[in-house]
């Protein structure tokens, strides 16, 4: 069951429950309707007409919108980093799918995320806020509430709303050492996995540092401005300097199975409090074995 607190401006005694929903909580107007039609709204616990209802400052507002879900809980390890009653981060280790899909919906994400749920007593559907590969380890973001994944999921014209750095171990030594990757993606066709620069791809831009070099291999940090498919991928091997172990764009997988590319640090300004948030993990065991093997 959601609930949210009615919070208005010493100019306003009432609004109507649409206006404050979609205007001051970002609910969206397709969740606004399934509010309105689910039978289940409430103001102090009375239940109401959504579409008739005037609310004040102070009111408190409750509906339960999370419809059944085909994600089975599963009792799988879930590295939480970071909790509360709005939204979650978790650390996923490499060789987890996010999302499950119709050729494989065990051991993912979902599975581990729902169970959690079900286990603390809370009704939550699964909203992940963005995904990372299968085999790319590290922080991904969790809305609990379907609000929560409307606001910080950009509108038309937004910048973005949640910034993600990522540790990848490349071959070779960029030159320059920092600098801006600034090329379209598009699908490399008639492959639906593949993707490549091409002029008129999209627009696609990765900012990157060299952390430590040895010459053959380098640590680097990445910041996205965009978040297209494959996008550090690809930009690294269009340099010439792939990802170890990233068979599918030429990484060697001598000293990796599964490229290395790491989702350090996730940070954003809460949606609903307004609090900072800013988490950040260490490298997983295989690229840190590499790290200290390589002496980068």
């Amino acid at each position: 069951m959601t609930q949210i607190r009615v919070e208005l401006p010493e100019a306003l005694t009432t609004v109507p429950v649409k206006a404050f929903l979609t205007q001051k909580e970002g609910i969206s107007s397709t969740l606004w309707k399934r509010i309105k039609h689910s039978g289940t709204f409430r103001v102090n616990g009375i239940p109401a007409n959504a579409a008739l209802t005037k609310v004040k400052n102070g009111d408190i507002l409750s509906f339960d919108i999370v419809r059944p879900s085909n994600i089975e809980p599963e009792n799988l390890p879930l590295d939480i980093r970071y909790e509360d009653d709005y939204l979650m981060v978790v650390n996923k280790p490499a060789g987890q799918l996010v999302h499950p899909t119709t050729k494989e919906a065990h051991g993912t994400l979902g599975n581990a995320v729902l169970y959690w749920y079900e286990k603390h007593g809370e009704h939550h559907a699964y909203h992940p806020v963005h995904r990372l590969d299968r085999d790319t380890s590290g922080l991904v973001l969790i809305a609990k509430v379907p609000q929560v994944q409307y606001k910080l999921t950009p509108k038309r014209g937004e910048g973005k709303l949640f910034h993600r750095e990522y540790l990848a171990i490349i071959e070779g030594k960029l030159t320059p050492a920092s600098g801006l990757i600034d090329a379209p993606i598009a699908r490399a066709l008639p492959s639906i996995i593949l993707r490549k620069v091409a002029p008129d791809g999209q627009e696609a831009r990765t900012h990157y540092e060299t952390v430590r070099t040895n010459g053959c291999f380098s640590l680097v940090r990445l910041v996205l401005d965009t978040g297209r498919t494959h996008q550090i991928r690809v930009h690294l091997a269009h340099l010439g300097h792939p990802l170890l172990g990233d068979d599918l764009y030429g990484g060697s997988c001598i000293l990796i199975k599964r490229q290395a590319l790491h989702a350090c640090r996730l940070y954003f300004t809460h949606p609903l409090t307004g609090q900072t948030i800013d988490i950040k993990v260490p490298l997983p065991s295989d690229m840190e074995q590499i790290v200290s093997d390589c002496r980068l």
